[in-house]
């Protein structure tokens, strides 16, 4: 540890840190716009200039190694010269359109100008302007002339996005930041780059000029998308949601926020949304009230279970569905006398598992891996975040070891850092490529592989990387989720994970999937799975949150079992299903309905509603509490969400407990392609229902290239 003085107070920082750093630690703020604490230091701003005893010149704090014995003023007459100084060169050529900024009343140069500013300029020469450029459907770069140059941007791009999209042109007053060869900004992290622009010069174009930032309530959330769990500050005015900001949690998701969770709340407010419950009579759908859907409902339920039994009867529920939802949903089916229930609608295999499974490690730790294999993943469109972890891992020297279906998915574009070592073949060959890891790692220890396999030059190198280091982790991505043979991926996964001291686990695909475990949205014994169910197995299905012909393994094909039920109840905020549904029950999306989520780590994370519901429009958790009610189920006497968790975690506990999670495995290991369908992945921004409405994440090149791949799965898959 090193001690300086920092403006008369003693201050104790590691080796290595800079003043800024120091200043920090004794909640001291210097001024600055270039300097981020994700970022790596540019030192070009000059704001955060201070005097340093016995130095010529004020340094810059951001920049200055701290030395034993240094004495630093952030204050004193010579720093605040400096400081001002520097902020009449930045307003030299800064436009003077305050008024009708958008970034008006949350703009650094705005507050620091208040404190460091004099209330006239020297400068009688004319402001520059640059004009606008086009950097795609979620950022507007049209004041331009506002930059500052400060490269947060473009540092960020190049460190946590993996991918420089912007960069600096020219030198000097010609200097711009901008795209190059006419390309927007693609990467799936972009919207950061306008929280990180200190001035007006990147914002936000599905916000911009919508609402003032001081005409915003701010209110904390959590995303429904991936299983990040992400933390949220969700804006609203006039009880409407009005921009989605980040909310700083060091161990989920840092500072920082992926698109879809940041621009999927256009989908709220669009035009198909279910505003009311609506009953199809006669082919022709008339909207009703709650009393005559729910009865409806309940009534042909006990028709069905009285003409076909229980086991007629259904529920399909998406992973992305609150806990206490899921909950209720599954006790619902049960207390009908049936175990048909399951969240698992893209998987082609349906073990029973012992446990919960989960990561298999905490998410901070992925930041600090040394190897780490990925199996079946597209990581930086899957999970975005857990890629910004692991792509940190790589800028400090981890192995990224892949083992995919083909080139276009371990390239360097496509993971946005460098691949190590790549084992390439078709989904059914996977098995085989674990195995053929396994021998190569039995022969480095002179064990014995759990089955016998070739083993290649790539499975040699690749096993010698993982046998080397110290943190190591083996993460199963979505496609080994939904593999036809995952059972026999987890079995060689874990033998791998044993023998080179790697955790094992899963990148769970949705933002409930383990939630869903939990509180057992799974079939019973002689319960029908979800293949099952949507094969035609059923004469009465309940969809919960979830549009079969784009979220299960199916896709199209799923529409003629489901036209061929006799009851089909869709709970969604939006006008989903119609094709084929006979009810449709508005339900609050996560905006409008108090519940929780459980991450890929097993952290439950409690949220509120943070806008009043459209409509009529009301919470699932209560309208699964009236249907029982009405079916006269026993134990569904919940008057608020909190008592449905008090049910499922009567403990509060903050994570699912230990003894719940696990990735352990005793199935047969199978090498043979499987038969059955191919690993049924959802694109970036066709995960749920909230991303394929969102307009400005479908204007994307990840939009319209997952909209195409959709289409082409359809046209295959009938």
């Amino acid at each position: 540890m090193i001690e300086i003085e920092l403006d008369g107070q003693k201050v104790e920082v590691l080796e290595g840190s800079t003043v800024m750093h120091a200043a920090e630690k004794a909640g001291t703020y210097i001024p600055h716009f270039c300097y981020h604490k994700k970022l790596s230091i540019a030192a070009n701003c000059r704001m955060c200039l201070v005097d340093v005893e016995k130095a010529p010149k004020p340094m810059p704090a951001c920049a200055t190694p701290v030395t034993q014995g240094m004495i630093v003023h952030t204050k004193n007459e010579k720093a605040v010269k400096a400081q001002k100084g520097v902020m009449e060169f930045l307003l030299i050529n800064h436009p003077l359109d305050c008024p009708i900024c958008d970034q008006g009343g949350e703009c650094q140069l705005q507050d620091l100008a208040m404190g460091y500013g004099s209330s006239e300029s020297r400068y009688d020469e004319e402001k520059r302007v640059i004009p606008e450029k086009n950097t795609g459907p979620l950022i507007s770069s049209k004041e331009m002339s506002r930059c500052i140059h400060c490269t947060r941007c473009v540092r960020f791009g190049q460190e946590v996005a993996g991918v420089m999209e912007l960069g600096m042109s020219n030198r000097g007053e010609h200097a711009e930041i901008e795209t190059f060869v006419g390309m927007t900004v693609n990467s799936e992290l972009s919207g950061n780059m306008i929280d990180l622009c200190p001035v007006g010069a990147l914002t936000s174009k599905p916000f911009r000029y919508s609402a003032r930032t001081w005409e915003l309530s701010r209110r904390k959330s959590i995303s429904p998308h991936d299983s990040t769990g992400t933390n949220l500050i969700v804006q609203v005015k006039n009880s409407k949601v009005m921009r989605v900001l980040p909310l700083e949690n060091e161990d989920v998701n840092e500072c920082w926020l992926a698109d879809r969770d940041r621009f999927s709340y256009e989908a709220l407010d669009c035009n198909d949304r279910l505003l009311t419950p609506m009953l199809k009579q006669g082919g022709v759908w008339k909207s009703v009230d709650w009393q005559t859907a729910l009865e409806y409902v309940a009534n042909g339920l006990q028709q069905i279970k009285a003409q076909y039994g229980a086991t007629s009867i259904g529920m399909l529920a998406s992973p992305h569905s609150t806990l206490e939802e899921l909950y209720l949903g599954s006790s619902l089916v049960r207390g009908l006398g049936s175990e048909n229930i399951d969240y698992r609608l893209r998987n082609s295999e349906f073990s029973v598992a012992g446990s919960v499974r989960w990561l298999g490690t905490s998410i901070a730790s992925l930041s600090q891996l040394q190897r780490v294999l990925v199996v079946g993943s597209n990581l930086r469109k899957d999970h975005p975040l857990f890629a910004q972890r692991i792509r940190q891992s790589a800028r400090k020297g981890c192995a990224v070891h892949v083992i995919n279906s083909s080139a276009e998915l371990v390239s360097l574009d496509a993971w946005a850092m460098p691949v190590a070592q790549a084992m390439m073949g078709e989904h059914g060959d996977w098995a085989g490529l674990l195995a053929s890891l396994a021998a190569a790692v039995a022969a480095e220890k002179g064990v014995i592989a759990p089955v016998a396999a070739e083993v290649t030059d790539p499975a040699r190198l690749m096993a010698s990387s993982l046998l080397g280091g110290e943190r190591k982790a083996i993460l199963l991505g979505n496609a080994a989720t939904h593999h036809a043979n995952a059972s026999s991926l987890l079995v060689l996964a874990n033998w791998i994970g044993e023998h080179t001291g790697a955790s094992v686990g899963y990148l769970t695909e949705a933002a409930n999937t383990v939630g869903a475990q939990w509180v057992g949205a799974l079939p019973g014994h002689e319960g029908f799975d979800a293949r099952q169910m949507l094969d035609g197995k059923l004469k009465a299905v309940l969809l919960l949150n979830t549009e079969p012909a784009f979220d299960s393994v199916l896709g199209s094909k799923a529409l003629e079992t489901l036209q061929a039920s006799q009851m089909v109840v869709t709970l969604s905020p939006f006008k989903a299903n119609m094709e084929f549904s006979d009810v449709l029950l508005p339900v609050a999306p996560f905006t409008e309905t108090p519940g929780t989520f459980v991450n890929a780590e097993g952290r439950i994370q409690g949220f509120h509603a943070v806008a009043k519901p459209l409509g009529e429009t009301r919470p699932a958790w209560k309208v699964l509490r009236v249907l029982a009610n009405l079916l006269d189920l026993p134990g569904f006497d919940f008057e608020s969400s909190q008592d449905v968790l008090r049910q499922v975690n009567a403990a509060q506990a903050t994570h699912i407990p230990a003894d719940r999670l696990g990735n352990a495995c005793n199935a047969a290991i199978r090498l043979d392609a499987p038969t059955g369908l191919a690993p049924a992945v959802a694109g970036i921004y066709q995960l749920d229902s909230l991303v394929r409405r969102s307009t400005s994440l479908q204007l994307t090149a990840d939009g319209r290239h997952g909209a195409e791949a959709q289409l082409l799965d359809e046209e295959i898959t009938t």
